[in-house]
């Protein structure tokens, strides 16, 4: 999984599938996780909802974690503010369905 530090947290990069039929964490895709949402991909709810999961997965407010890149992309880099990578690789990989 794709965890990065950086000055400011830490860097998590995702595969994205919007209008699924839950929201749950999936494994790895390419070195990035795989992020499954319910959210339609329309008007930022898909990227919204994503964040929303990542948040409160590691254990953050919602405000800690920014979409970087990948607004309209299967493929996004999220920032996680206030969080180490270690730390969020290890809680993102207690959730991560099997």
């Amino acid at each position: 999984m794709c965890v990065g530090d950086n000055g400011n947290g830490a860097r998590l990069a995702v595969r994205a599938r919007a209008g699924g039929r839950k929201n749950a964490l999936g494994g790895e895709y390419n070195g990035a996780l795989k992020i499954e949402v319910t959210a339609a991909p329309e008007r930022g709810k898909a990227n919204r909802a994503i964040a929303a999961l990542i948040a409160e997965t590691c254990r953050l407010p919602a405000s800690a974690v920014t979409l970087l890149q990948g607004e309209t992309s299967r493929d996004k880099i999220f920032q996680l503010t206030g969080i180490d990578a270690d730390t969020a690789r290890e809680r993102l990989k207690m959730k991560v369905k099997s």
